[in-house]
């Protein structure tokens, strides 16, 4: 059994890129943990970066010697292989995943320190708390939408308050040790990579643990056309996932490419066959009814006209998802018909 009366070292391992606009908020996060700040080490692997994250590193770090931080080059440039570069690099016994457009609470790294030393999980995470990417109100909608459950279904970590067993947590928390033992990311897949990894994990018998005592504020993308390229990817490389782990589709994850995959098969039909016209109109009626529907009940709640633009981001969420879905099944099909 582990001695829980002690502070091991924790190594927060960040990939990064071109993220001048947040990194230093990070930091300063980090920085204001309840734990002990000698006991912290920061790892960022930075992506080669073009602007001036960098240097604002460096400006942080001569200004907070307190602190241990270190850059280690991402040449690869991918995120599952920035993650692990880091943890190579990392001398913790215990590492903490963040991104570098997040702010974790005070109490983060304690508690997942905690929970991982009195054996709660083999992977501890929490909530995100979704701020907005700029002060913009298709940012707002953006947020909201990427909160709301119309948007992301039962993704616990963005809709549940409660401490409880899950299938994966936004970034993790884990033994060093045991990040390795499970084959660390996999750096074939460009998203997903951390559902891909508690998948592997919980075959192998772990646990994945989310406790909302462990909050992070996670910028989300300031405009749509971010956010459409963000959830095509998350579809696409979903597919690439799910050749592997198949049992771990969730219907909030099916439902997009079966909606999409629909309008495409009845607007076909539709030039042919005046009911199926009929059945797409409907089906786009209830559908765009739900969301407006959504968008008027947020405005009513939250006194926030930019609600009232949220379905625009739920139905890009959705469509993106679908379409990037539905071309990884393709593509996938082709080459194995090759």
């Amino acid at each position: 059994m582990r001695n829980q009366n002690r502070s091991p070292l924790v190594s927060v391992i960040i990939p990064c890129y071109n993220e001048e606009k947040t990194i230093e908020l990070l930091l300063a996060a980090i920085h204001n943990q309840t734990y002990q700040i000698s006991q912290i080490e920061v790892i960022i692997s930075d992506a080669l970066s073009q602007d001036k994250t960098r240097e604002k590193i460096q400006v942080y770090s001569k200004n907070h010697k307190e602190l241990k931080i270190r850059v280690v080059d991402n040449v690869q440039r991918t995120i599952p292989a920035g993650v692990n570069i880091a943890a190579k690099a990392a001398a913790g016994e215990i590492l903490v995943r963040l991104d570098a457009h997040s702010e974790p609470n005070p109490e983060y790294i304690a508690t997942s320190v905690d929970l991982l030393i009195t054996g709660k999980a083999d992977n501890v995470g929490g909530i995100w708390e979704i701020q907005p990417g700029e002060n913009t109100c298709i940012a707002k909608s953006i947020a909201l939408a990427a909160a709301h459950p119309l948007g992301v279904g039962d993704a616990k970590y963005r809709v549940s308050k409660q401490a409880q067993y899950v299938d994966t947590v936004p970034f993790g928390a884990f033994f060093r040790e045991k990040f390795f033992e499970i084959g660390a990311f996999d750096e074939s897949l460009l998203a997903n990579e951390d559902y891909e990894f508690n998948a592997r994990l919980q075959k192998s018998g772990g646990k994945v643990w989310m406790d909302p005592r462990i909050c992070s504020k996670y910028y989300a993308r300031a405009n749509l056309s971010k956010l459409a390229v963000q959830y095509w990817r998350y579809g696409f490389w979903k597919v690439k996932m799910l050749a592997r782990f198949p049992g771990t589709i969730r219907l909030r994850q099916a439902v997009p490419p079966l909606f999409v995959a629909s309008i495409a098969f009845f607007s076909l039909l539709s030039v042919f066959f005046p009911i199926a016209r009929i059945i797409l109109l409907g089906e786009l009626g209830i559908y765009f009814l739900s969301l407006i529907s959504a968008g008027l009940l947020c405005s009513i709640k939250r006194r926030l006209y930019c609600c009232l633009l949220m379905p625009v981001a739920i139905a890009v969420m959705h469509f993106s998802w679908g379409t990037g879905f539905i071309f990884s099944l393709f593509v996938r099909k082709t080459k194995d018909s090759k």
